[in-house]
């Protein structure tokens, strides 16, 4: 006997959603004002991000330090999270937990900037305690001395660090002493024994004031009153107005010639290969950028094709450019550079393959498929790259540090899908001559130094590790 059929079940399937119009993307547009304090205002509304990124940058440049005192702002911006006048370093970490918020500061070359990531519905409090480290930093004794210990301690590691240590080189090689950004961003040894609190207050008093800072705020700010909260609390930040500092010329020696850094025994060179260059200002950026993309900007350019793909030398060589100073002239720099490790033994060719890739870009340019996937994968995953609140507010203020106008990014995407392969070659050709590059390779000179002098890429010098 067999059991009765189960009659058979239906399904009814809902109709395929349709696909609607895409909306084009653009990079947020700001507003600006200005509080009564003289402290400049951007602010960026991001529905949907519960997270509010804040930057505040302080006109306190790298190049105002005084004389014998490298790495003083660094020790500045590391104290104003240590304590105020009201409270101590534990009470402040106390609050800033409480308000389950994140403040960091660092300086660099353009100035010093501090920044504050919070839940919007903690923004208050969080602007209140960032005001105050602005008005009543404490700089004591104890902090700054324990803060210049650990930055003693962090020398010997950043010089052991071989990328650290190309880049250190690289720098001191590239420009005049008299300049800067000839020297370690965050001092020397020698520098940063002789800061105490009085230097670190002396720094502050003499260049942290709001009417030569900005506040950029970004967030999900629906039912906040932002200018009455700032009026509130960054408002009352007081502080008279200070003349604008001096910039010294950026001048380098790109006069082609390789600097080994010795490190007996070690089983990869780190190489780091640079000069300067134009700045965002200058109207080849876009094509610049596009270029050295094409160049070494992902595992599919030409550099890794030929290096990791072909020979296997590396895992990867990238090239870049990054900004390093600007003015509102355009007078700036920035740092053309090729940057990547590669087994000892093979040196000599990897330096060779990469000078031919060089070479033969410079002969036969740039394709269109090449330009064609660089502006896809750098106006493509422009809107990734921007979802979070803390990508929108650093990149609003670099263009403030950079003396940009604010539509600045927003336009670069727009310069860049118009930038053509011809463009894109002559630039990146003019980024990297063959015979004007500084070669900083960090390795095993017994091994690497005859071999990169039978390139002819430049004399070589060979200096302890």
């Amino acid at each position: 006997m067999t059991d009765a059929a189960e009659p058979l079940t239906t399904m009814d399937f809902h109709p395929m959603p349709t696909s609607g119009e895409p909306t084009p993307w653009a990079f947020p547009a700001p507003g600006r004002g200005r509080l009564d304090n003289g402290l400049t205002v951007l602010h960026c509304h991001r529905p949907g991000q519960q997270v509010v990124a804040v930057e505040v940058i302080l006109d306190a440049p790298l190049g105002a330090e005084p004389e014998g005192f490298d790495g003083v702002a660094t020790i500045m911006a590391r104290a104003l999270s240590e304590g105020t006048k009201s409270r101590s370093a534990e009470e402040f970490a106390a609050e800033l937990e409480r308000c389950g918020a994140t403040l960091d500061a660092h300086a660099d070359h353009p100035a010093v900037r501090v920044s504050l990531e919070v839940p919007v519905s903690r923004l208050p409090k969080a602007l209140g305690l960032l005001a105050e480290a602005l008005r009543e930093p404490a700089f004591d004794d104890g902090e700054v001395k324990r803060l210049v210990r650990n930055r003693l301690d962090e020398i010997p590691h950043e010089t052991a660090n071989p990328g650290r240590r190309a880049a250190k080189e690289l720098y001191r090689r590239l420009f005049p002493a008299s300049l800067r950004m000839s020297r370690p961003r965050q001092g020397t040894e020698e520098t940063v024994t002789r800061i105490d609190s009085a230097a670190v207050r002396a720094f502050f008093d003499a260049h942290v004031r709001p009417a030569t800072s900005t506040v950029v705020v970004v967030g999900d700010l629906t039912g906040v009153d932002l200018d009455e909260l700032l009026a509130q609390t960054l408002g009352a930040w007081a502080g008279d107005t200070a003349p604008a500092h001096p910039r010294a010329e950026t001048t380098a020696d790109d006069t082609g010639r390789v600097v080994v850094v010795d490190r007996p025994g070690a089983v990869q060179t780190q190489l780091l290969i640079g000069r300067i260059g134009a700045d965002r200002h200058d109207r080849v950026w876009p094509a610049q950028v596009l270029g050295t993309y094409c160049l070494g900007g992902t595992l599919t350019s030409r550099l890794d094709r030929v290096l990791r793909e072909e020979k296997g030398y590396t895992y990867g060589v990238r090239a870049f450019a990054q900004v390093l100073c600007s003015a509102p002239d355009g007078s700036g720099a920035a740092l053309l550079g090729i940057s990547g490790s590669v087994d000892t033994p093979n040196t000599g060719p990897a330096l060779a393959d990469l000078w031919q890739v060089l070479r033969t870009l410079a002969a036969e340019g740039l394709t269109d498929a090449e330009r064609d996937v660089a502006v896809q994968n750098l106006v493509g995953v422009a809107p990734l790259r921007y979802e979070t609140a803390a990508s929108v507010a650093g990149t609003l203020a670099d263009q403030v540090e950079q003396h940009l106008p604010d539509d600045f990014q927003a336009q670069s995407y727009a310069r860049l899908a118009q930038t053509g392969t011809v463009e894109a070659t002559a630039a990146v050709v003019s980024a990297f001559p063959v015979d004007r590059l500084v070669t900083v390779l960090v390795g095993d000179a017994a091994q690497i130094a005859e071999p990169v002098r039978a390139l002819g890429i430049g004399e070589v010098t060979v200096v302890k590790g």
